[in-house]
């Protein structure tokens, strides 16, 4: 009996690992979003935040989703999301970087420290905002890419934290005030 609660998350995981594997064959047909941003998933713990940014990133209709060095996750929480938006899969930032870099993006950090606050500022079209893991931060040293600009999300809380996946909806909720489509204003009016 002791051996049944192990057994069980067993079969969960291997649930949850083959709904990984299915919808990332179907992601394979997945067509770039709405906009032209792009979000890059730095190191983040896999089963819990990034089924739900893709989701976010469907409804605010992301270009792709990068993913550094993030291993198997249960796409469930995604509500099919995972299989709209184009996944690009790096085993590191220099990697994901390399890809990205002469194709005419900014590319903002998502952290506190010496960060100008996402209301601030204008974004630009061709956006591309790096999510570090919640306890380790980006896996690499910001001055190594000088070009890279800081953000930060305003709070006026005692705690100046926010779990990445809200964050990453925040900022893409911002860019899409910065840049609505047509579309989305005639749903408003």
């Amino acid at each position: 009996m002791n051996n049944y609660p192990n057994a069980k998350v067993r079969h969960r995981r291997k649930q949850a690992e083959l709904r990984y594997a299915k919808q990332r064959q179907r992601n394979i047909l997945a067509k770039p979003g709405a906009h032209e941003f792009i979000l890059i998933l730095d190191n983040l713990k896999a089963g819990f935040n990034v089924p739900k940014i893709f989701r976010s990133g469907q409804a605010f209709g992301a270009k792709e989703i990068h993913l550094v060095n993030i291993g198997v996750f249960d796409p469930a929480p995604a509500k099919g999301a995972f299989k709209y938006v184009p996944a690009k899969f790096h085993e590191s930032f220099a990697d994901c970087y390399a890809t990205l870099k002469d194709s005419g993006y900014t590319f903002f950090i998502l952290e506190p420290a010496n960060s100008t606050a996402l209301h601030e500022i204008e974004l630009p079209k061709k956006s591309c905002f790096i999510l570090g893991n919640e306890e380790l931060g980006i896996s690499f040293k910001p001055e190594t890419y000088p070009d890279f600009k800081r953000l930060k999300i305003a709070q006026s809380g005692a705690v100046d934290s926010l779990n990445v996946s809200i964050a990453a909806s925040i900022v893409m909720y911002q860019y899409n005030v910065n840049h609505p489509l047509a579309s989305s204003l005639s749903k408003s009016e």
